[in-house]
């Protein structure tokens, strides 16, 4: 949307005319209205980082032209629209939320996705941690195989040093879980490791099903939560007990391709789910008692949010080309 003379706030944000490479993120000047019903207006002190923004970029998520990118954020709320009653100017916020538009100083959104964020807990962590402490969440607590898991279930979780996988390796700590991280080098098999992985796997170099049977004693684990998609998926069928649960979060590798249903039960009868973070968001309700959740695991110290790399909004580019080529570990944010 321009800037006219009449626009009462004026946002620097990226737009996209077209999707492709880090070079189509730029920053333009856009109009900023007030809030209608049921949204809110709030200024972004720091933006998180996603694989999901590289997808919705490139055009593996298509997005009509002209779109935003980024889904999560932290910053203050600086007005409130009709019906909204879980918020106030001035209030401290995050979210994950659709639609995407997250890459800008100042943006006007749904209020049912955004939360307060407690005072313990810096803007920064709040950005890095919406979407993935929520997907860890969803993961650990409602993403289940048959019976559940209880302490000491072995459980496969792969890239265990991303954003996601370093909130996965405390959480699973805290549950009394036995979480087997594999990730691309022994450097990020070592920040997981850190974070309470109980086994790590380097499986840019060791055949991490052969691994994983060795751990578990021939076994196999209960559940592969998996967000890299292509490279692992067809071994870490292999992974699973009989009854086992295939838990497909993510591509960060490439689309898993089509498979023969048949291969499942050949391999034990298992089990398969794609679930994404904004279907157990849909509500208001539902948001909020996730947040709860997250928000007690981090200010009880029993889980930290690693942020380990701040960029300029004005370096989105820059941080988008790191994060393909796999050289951050843990959280990454934009600050306006």
């Amino acid at each position: 949307m321009p800037v006219t003379a009449h626009s009462a706030h004026v946002a620097h944000a990226v737009r996209l005319d077209r999707a492709g490479g880090p070079e189509t993120l730029a920053l333009s000047e856009v109009a900023v209205a007030e809030p209608g019903a049921g949204e809110i207006r709030i200024r972004h002190h720091a933006i998180g980082i996603n694989y999901i923004d590289v997808y919705h970029r490139s055009g593996a998520y298509p997005l009509p032209a002209p779109f935003g990118i980024g889904v999560e954020a932290a910053g203050v709320v600086e007005a409130v629209g009709e019906g909204v009653s879980h918020l106030r100017v001035g209030d401290r916020a995050a979210y994950v939320s659709q639609p995407p538009g997250a890459y800008a100083t100042l943006r006007v959104m749904p209020a049912k996705c955004v939360v307060k964020l407690p005072d313990a807990i810096g803007f920064d962590e709040g950005a890095a941690m919406m979407l993935k402490g929520f997907t860890t969440q969803y993961l650990l607590r409602r993403t289940l195989p048959q019976g559940g898991l209880a302490a000491g279930d072995f459980v496969l979780f792969h890239a265990a040093a991303g954003g996601v996988g370093l909130i996965a390796c405390q959480w699973a700590r805290a549950l009394g879980l036995q979480l087997i991280g594999t990730a691309s080098t022994d450097e990020k098999c070592a920040a997981a490791k850190a974070h309470g992985a109980a086994f790590t796997i380097n499986y840019a170099r060791d055949d991490f099903a052969a691994r994983v049977r060795e751990i578990t004693g021939g076994k196999g684990v209960k559940v592969v939560y998996d967000g890299v998609g292509r490279d692992t998926w067809d071994k870490s069928l292999d992974c699973l007990q009989p009854f086992g649960l295939m838990a497909s979060y993510g591509s960060a590798s490439g689309k898993v391709p089509p498979f023969d249903l048949g291969v499942l039960g050949a391999k034990g009868s298992l089990f398969l789910t794609r679930p994404t973070v904004f279907t157990h968001i849909a509500t208001r309700e539902s948001t909020q008692v996730m947040a709860d959740e997250l928000f007690a695991m981090v200010t009880s110290g029993q889980v930290k949010i690693p942020v380990e790399h701040r960029y300029a909004l004005t370096d989105a580019a820059q941080a988008h080309a790191d994060l393909e080529a796999r050289k951050t570990v843990g959280g990454s944010v934009l600050v306006p």
